[in-house]
């Protein structure tokens, strides 16, 4: 499964991923094939094309806006209408968030 995490790029993604898929399935003589599944984000709020935070000169840490995976589920979730911090599940004895157990921000200024 790919993901394509903004829709600005799916064109030329696309073609380099059905070009890869091509060549794999050309070098093994037929004999192996890829079921694929490409999923993007479309509509639903979010901008496209757009920079946010920056980093070091290496390009290896975030310096500027980080945003962690539960702030990236939180905003998700506030898109589908979901409250991330009322919507909890038990499991072993504890309440758990599909946004994660530390504190999540929904990111307003990557919203439409």
């Amino acid at each position: 499964m790919v993901e394509i995490q903004f829709a600005d790029y799916i064109f030329p993604a696309y073609d380099q991923i059905v070009n890869e898929i091509a060549k794999l399935r050309h070098r093994s003589g037929g004999e192996f094939w890829t079921p694929l599944t490409i999923r993007t984000p479309a509509g639903g709020g979010i901008r496209g094309g757009i920079s946010h935070g920056n980093t070091d000169d290496l390009g290896y840490h975030s310096v500027e806006d980080v945003v962690t995976v539960h702030d990236f589920h939180a905003t998700m979730l506030h898109l589908l209408g979901v409250d991330h911090e009322k919507f909890t599940f038990k499991f072993q004895g504890l309440d758990f968030r599909l946004s994660g157990v530390e504190e999540a921000h929904v990111l307003i200024n990557l919203i439409a």
